[in-house]
């Protein structure tokens, strides 16, 4: 066996650059989401980092049922792999609500739901609907103060609530509040942010309730991977929906250490030429690794914690080894990526690790825009 939990005995049969996953961690960190959140049917996970109709399968055996994406692509993923239920995060606009009508009629066994944030984008997607002869169920996306989306957390959303429920085509049904700017490392200083944050979250669905007594049970749809566990132990029934916790990563293993997840997806990496006495050369460059961070904090490697990263490229990278490295041509490197889930979206599989050998691959499906809708 290998001497580390992520070396690979048969190195040799795999190419580089390449992301590799470790199934065993990522069933543990499923086990562990839902633990922290005390049944499945309060956690609607959010399919954005892992892409994959392999990693949603194991969500379902795990006895998950609710889902969150982004993109019209993972939607169609997630119905084609049985999801009962999807929530398209997003508003669908121009023609993206035509496809979102196709893929309903298409997958007749999953329901589909979307957001809406304002009257103006929810009338068009309510005359799409009602013109495929559809009624489909919407959640007010509620600016807790990401301020990306969303409508505020009063008078004005309460009034798209009553709008909605009066527009054929859609049938208002929850709030979904992302808090995704809320990262303090202290737990207690995130947790006063997140629940002052939360609080125009549930006054409005205390208002939305007195509009009729069908709205009392109105569903709110909480969080992402930084205040998960703050809105796992509300005693409301409130839907948590992280998204990297399934392989996790450098930069919120950092921020976060108070989150019980492991990286499941590494990248692997060669060295490919040698730069002086003190410095190498490795195939990962910013096709292979995401780039949006500073130098320094995009990868780190496990097996040579001591590197520094000091120039990138497409297909390269060149860190500083030191005087007197003993690295040489072809060695290979392990890297937690400091931001998993567009570093996926960069590889259009990932290769399976299991009791330390390489054993097939995972396709990234929902990578592409558009699969068959």
């Amino acid at each position: 066996m290998p001497a580390a939990w992520y070396e690979i005995e048969n190195i040799d049969q795999l190419d580089t650059p390449a992301l590799v996953v470790y199934p065993e961690r990522v069933r543990e960190n499923i086990r562990l989401a839902i633990e922290m959140v005390g049944s499945p049917d309060r956690l609607r996970p959010h399919v954005k980092t892992h892409k994959s109709p392999a990693v949603t399968r194991l969500m379902l055996e795990a006895g998950i049922r609710r889902f969150k994406c982004a993109t019209i692509a993972e939607a169609e993923m997630l119905a084609g792999e049985g999801a009962p239920d999807v929530l398209l995060a997003y508003q669908p606009i121009g023609p993206k609500a035509a496809r979102l009508a196709t893929l309903i009629r298409t997958f007749s066994a999953t329901s589909f739901s979307c957001l809406i944030d304002n009257t103006g984008a929810a009338e068009a997607m309510a005359q799409v609907f009602a013109g495929a002869g559809l009624d489909v169920p919407v959640y007010l996306d509620i600016n807790v103060g990401m301020d990306r989306t969303g409508i505020a957390p009063g008078p004005a959303a309460l009034d798209l609530f009553r709008a909605a429920q009066r527009m054929e085509g859609i049938t208002p049904v929850g709030l979904h509040a992302y808090d995704g700017h809320i990262r303090d490392a202290n737990p207690e200083e995130r947790k006063q942010k997140c629940d002052e944050a939360f609080a125009g979250v549930l006054s409005l669905q205390a208002a939305v309730a007195e509009l009729d007594a069908g709205a009392a049970g109105v569903t709110i749809i909480a969080g992402g991977s930084p205040t998960f566990p703050i809105h796992a132990r509300r005693p409301l029934p409130i839907q948590c929906s992280p998204g990297t916790f399934v392989y996790w990563d450098k930069g919120y293993g950092d921020q976060f250490p108070d989150q019980p997840f492991s990286s499941a997806a590494l990248v692997v990496s060669r060295v490919i030429s040698l730069r002086g006495d003190t410095r190498l050369c490795l195939d990962l460059g910013h096709k292979s690794i995401a780039p949006e961070n500073d130098i320094t904090h995009r990868v780190f490697f496990l097996n040579g914690p001591g590197l520094r990263a000091v120039g990138q490229s497409e297909e390269h990278l060149v860190v500083e080894a030191g005087a007197g490295h003993h690295y040489s041509i072809g060695d290979i490197f392990y890297g937690v990526p400091f931001h998993v889930c567009p570093t996926v979206a960069l590889y259009e599989r990932v290769m399976t690790i299991e009791a330390g050998r390489l054993t097939g691959d995972w396709a990234t499906t929902a990578r592409d825009r558009r699969l068959t809708v």
